[in-house]
């Protein structure tokens, strides 16, 4: 077996206490994720991957760092933001416990688990900014937030309301902080 993503561990399958290190720079071989953003294909992924022999299998543990794209799930502009992740996962050596990943002819193959952890970590809804105002909903302009800007009221039937919060406040009697005994 070859590819990017595949590690052989001939030389610490069944030897507990022995690890190797790897530092990989690997091109995502297709697009990962779906929905508003995701890791382009072709996008480089740095890995930095400590390989452990333990009785059970080959232990994984890997920092994952690369770049999605997409678009603001608010205004819709275009974004590209980073994505660090790690995980560790345990490979099992054949006919042992089960476990979602197997060490198989002397190598890992760490595509799944990698391209788990990159799709798990990506934003449900990605924002270009914490406090993004989105769109006008009547004019389907990108808001921004000016000083004294008021957004437009979305129903022209909720307008009359504006002008009864406006009024309250002038109208309303001070509070009285007097005791009374």
């Amino acid at each position: 077996m070859n590819g990017p993503f595949i590690l052989p561990v001939r030389d610490i399958v069944h030897r507990p206490g022995e690890m190797r290190e790897f530092e990989l720079d690997v091109p995502v071989p297709e697009k990962w994720g779906e929905g508003l953003v995701a890791v382009a294909a072709g996008e480089p992924i740095d890995l930095s991957v400590r390989l452990e022999s333990v009785h059970e299998g080959i232990l994984v543990t890997a920092d994952i760092a690369t770049r999605y794209e997409g678009v603001c799930g608010r205004c819709l502009i275009d974004i590209a933001q980073p994505v660090e992740v790690e995980f560790q996962e345990l490979f099992g050596y054949p006919g042992t416990e089960a476990t979602d990943f197997e060490v198989q002819d002397d190598h890992v193959d760490l595509e799944p688990p990698v391209r788990d952890a990159i799709v798990l970590a990506l934003p449900f809804q990605p924002v270009c900014q914490p406090d993004c105002p989105g769109l006008d909903p009547v004019t389907g302009e990108r808001l921004t937030v000016e000083a004294g800007h008021e957004p437009a009221v979305a129903d022209p039937r909720w307008a009359e309301l504006q002008n009864f919060t406006r009024g309250t406040e002038a109208s309303r009697p001070a509070a009285d902080n007097t005791e009374k005994s």
